[in-house]
This record gives structure tokens, C-alpha cells and sequence, in this order.
């Protein structure tokens, strides 16, 4: 059965101390922990990566078909509003993905409303801290075929 991949973007390695009354106190490493739990119950395989480098991002991205994977969870962080590389890479492997986003980008500044990457994903979901990824996770498991539902 293919692999989930969850990649997360620059500076959440910082989560927990980095600006908690957005982002909230959960670690990257607690978020990385609950989602390999979810896909290890039903059966599945996560891969998670973290980079502050977009480079970094879009050659994981690029290795994904080759590696098993059939499902990207992507939170771009500020890759989000930049980055064509990540968004070219993501059109050019044509795996399904879900961006995820840990505040709702919708109610901060004007120049956050604008992604490079909800036109191609399969759903967005923001704003609901680290339950988004168990959504988006559970969502990718049940697309693959791995029975069970927890969200």
C-alpha cells in the first residue's frame, strides 16, 4: 500500500515557542507523533519531513512517486504565499495532496489570503490548529483505502 508523506514548511520547527496564541504549544515532534499513531493503526506508513529550505521541499517532493508515496499532507507555511518550485513540483508528480494550515489564514494579513497551492489540492483545511492534520491525514488514509475513520 503507498505511504503517506507530511511535509511541513519554514519555521515550524518552531512550534510550541514560536507565537503559541496562533500557532498553539503543540511541538512539531508532538504533531509528527499523532499522525504516524493514526496511520500506524490503520495500517499505514507516514513519512514526515520538515525544511526551512524550499529547495529541500521540492526535491522530497519530486522523490515522492518513486518512494511509495500516494498522498502528500503539505503545510507550505510561508511557503505558501512564495513559492511557484513547490507548486510545480506538486502539479508535476500529480499525487493527490491537502494543504493544511494551522491558523486560518483568511483572518490575518491581506497578503496570507493568497496560496499557490489550494487551486490543486483536493481540500484545504485551516484554522483548527494541529486537529487539521488528523483530518487531513485521516482523509488521505480513507482515499487509500486503509479502513477506519477517527476524525
Amino acid at each position: 500500500m503507498p505511504d503517506i508523506l507530511l511535509l511541513h514548511g519554514p519555521n515550524l520547527n518552531l512550534l510550541g515557542e514560536r507565537e503559541p496564541g496562533i500557532y498553539g504549544r503543540q511541538t512539531l515532534a508532538d504533531i509528527n507523533e499523532q499522525a504516524d499513531s493514526l496511520c500506524s493503526s490503520r495500517g499505514a506508513t507516514l513519512k514526515a519531513m520538515q525544511s526551512n529550505a524550499e529547495s529541500e521541499l521540492v526535491e522530497r517532493v519530486q522523490r515522492a512517486p518513486g518512494d511509495g508515496v500516494g498522498f502528500i499532507v503539505i503545510n507550505p507555511a510561508a511557503f505558501t504565499h512564495t513559492s511557484v518550485a513547490l507548486r510545480d513540483a506538486l502539479a508535476a508528480v500529480s499525487l493527490p495532496f491537502i494543504e493544511v494550515h494551522l491558523s486560518n489564514p483568511h483572518a490575518r494579513e491581506a497578503f496570507r489570503r493568497q496560496s499557490f497551492f489550494s487551486d490543486l489540492a483536493q481540500a484545504v483545511i485551516c484554522g483548527f490548529g494541529p486537529r487539521g492534520y488528523e483530518v487531513a491525514i485521516d482523509a488521505a488514509l480513507n482515499q487509500l483505502g486503509f479502513a477506519g475513520t477517527t476524525a
